[in-house]
């Protein structure tokens, strides 16, 4: 076939690109096959020629885990043994036993049970250690211990746990109830709606739907989504959620990746439930990704107030990937964004700190965007409230003190020391935080302090060096430093003190009554209603 001039210009274009795209393709496939060979020559060298006999699964796992740790958080492998495990229990097929269950150190502690359900019909509570299943020591199952502990719908399992020195056994029904993702709605005596959700799960958008209708028929005046410590689940619920309140055909979230395929957007399918009830988001700092989906969306659509404090900021999206005999990876692939262009992600994996940390971006070097009628709106990861209610700058000992067991372990020495038949009239005093500070400066509560480690350190350093004269002067450091754990403390006694009740309440009058001593006594629960109740504040601020 003859080409003419023009069509040679064409056909030596498209070779031209071709060979671009696949110099460019074989380069980057050329460096993966050289590191691949690399690896795999010195593995096989490793394992036949080392002094003592190696283990090369194990190997191979600890080499996996800290090529993983280089990246992200979220990025994990799985081997076939975890992927069966997770199969089943996705299945449905297996079941708990309406308890959630804290596995660590070869220990099984119940964190919470659910009122009515199987855990709680036998008397089980938040602090009790299940140290034996059908028999078996929990010490001995070590991660398997949870395995055991679930099984088949409709049957048995029989326990030992641990509560105050004394053990006791009980045989639990494994039922096929879960909790729900919304554990109360109401109408407030204002006229206000109010809905809790926990979870992003299966039926969240079905269950927050349900009670906004309700609401609705109740001629509710506005409504306070509460989506405070909730950590997120499925985007497709969180989209459905957010089309109850927004038109059909809004994007809601779009991912973006360097992988054109990966790059996704998020759109409304239904006619909404009501485009005019006012609306009021609860936030905090433990509300991660599906929250920050709906409260971002409905700041940025204007068709919200979010009230609180700024969320967590996880914006990586994660895909599965199978790999050879029955292993996968969960690999991040893209990262979350608003509809005006926001990235919710906070951390930065990419640039890291000298120690090794992910780089979170300051406040002033924040970018601004625009929400639907013109706001401005910042990025900076997590969503922003329009209105901070609380400390605006979080405090990462605190933080790291409310990551700990304190908090846990302060409310259940308050249960088995305190007698409260009714939650009217409940607040902790200032001898229980005294005694929560006491705590708090506890080496058990503060196994991530960087600041006393490193004092720590360098103490040792100049003792190891010979000389100990400077190395004692530490000590004096050390008192400093607990003095000022125990001021930081008395900042935050607010917060502090509503996380201490709220944890308390789940005790005695399970989560519906923490909901309902919230309600009754909340900061936040307060300003959402005074704004609802100000129309032309309300409309102010989303102006």
């Amino acid at each position: 076939m003859k080409l003419n001039r023009k069509n040679k210009r064409v056909f030596l274009g498209i070779v031209g690109l071709l060979f671009i795209s696949t110099t460019a393709y074989k380069n980057d496939y050329f460096e993966i096959a050289k590191q691949l060979e690399i690896f795999t020559t010195l593995f096989k060298d490793i394992n036949m020629n080392y002094v003592d006999e190696t283990n090369p699964a194990d190997l191979m796992q600890e080499s996996v885990k800290h090529m993983l740790k280089k990246l992200d958080p979220y990025t994990t492998y799985a081997n076939e043994q975890d992927v069966e495990k997770a199969r089943i229990y996705q299945s449905g097929a297996f079941v708990g036993i309406g308890a959630t269950i804290n596995s660590s150190e070869d220990k099984l502690i119940i964190v919470e049970v659910y009122k009515g359900l199987s855990a709680d019909n036998v008397g089980l509570k938040a602090g009790d250690e299940i140290i034996e299943v059908e028999g078996l020591k929990v010490v001995d199952l070590k991660e398997s211990a949870l395995e055991f502990l679930n099984g088949k719908k409709n049957t048995a399992v029989v326990l030992t746990y641990l509560r105050n020195g004394k053990r006791t056994k009980v045989s639990v029904s494994r039922g096929d109830k879960t909790p729900k993702a919304v554990p109360v709605y109401k109408l407030l005596d204002n006229g206000i709606g109010y809905i809790a959700l926990d979870r992003f799960s299966k039926t969240a958008s079905e269950e927050v739907e349900n009670a906004l209708k309700v609401l609705l028929i109740d001629e509710a005046k506005g409504v306070i989504l509460d989506l405070r410590n909730n950590p997120g689940g499925l985007v497709q619920e969180a989209v459905k959620i957010v089309n109850l309140f927004v038109e059909k055909g809004q994007a809601v979230v779009s991912t973006k990746s360097n992988i054109e395929t990966y790059n996704q957007t998020y759109v409304t399918k239904k006619q909404p439930l009501s485009l005019e009830l006012p609306l009021v988001v609860l936030i905090n700092q433990k509300s991660a990704s599906a929250s920050e989906i709906v409260a971002g969306a409905l700041q940025d659509l204007d068709r919200a107030v979010i009230v609180g404090k700024r969320s967590f900021g996880k914006g990586l999206v994660q895909r599965y990937k199978p790999l050879p005999y029955g292993s996968q990876l969960k690999v991040t692939i893209s990262r979350y964004y608003t509809p005006s262009g926001r990235c919710i992600q906070a951390l930065d994996y990419r640039n890291r700190k000298e120690d090794g940390t992910a780089v979170r971006i300051k406040e002033g070097e924040y970018s601004v965007f625009k929400t639907k009628r013109g706001r401005d709106v910042y990025d900076g990861g997590g969503i922003n409230p329009d209105i901070v209610v609380g400390s605006k700058t979080p405090n990462k000992f605190i933080d790291n003190l409310f990551n700990s067991t304190l908090v846990f372990d302060f409310a259940n020495q308050y249960f088995y020391t305190h007698k409260l038949e009714q939650l009217e009239g409940f607040n902790l005093n200032n001898k229980d935080f005294e005694h929560f500070k006491k705590m708090s400066i506890d080496k058990k509560y503060n196994s991530k302090d960087i600041a006393q480690e490193g004092v720590e350190q360098l103490k040792k350093i100049l003792t190891n060096e010979g000389l100990e004269p400077m190395a004692t002067s530490f000590d004096a450091l050390s008192v400093s430093l607990q003095d000022s754990k125990l001021k930081v403390i008395d900042q935050f006694k607010t917060d502090i003190m509503s996380v201490l009740e709220n944890e308390i309440i789940k005790r005695y009058f399970y989560r519906e009554g923490m909901y309902a001593y919230i309600l009754s006594s909340n900061t936040e629960i307060f300003k959402a209603q005074d704004i609802i109740n100000d129309v032309r504040a309300y409309q102010n601020i989303l102006k």
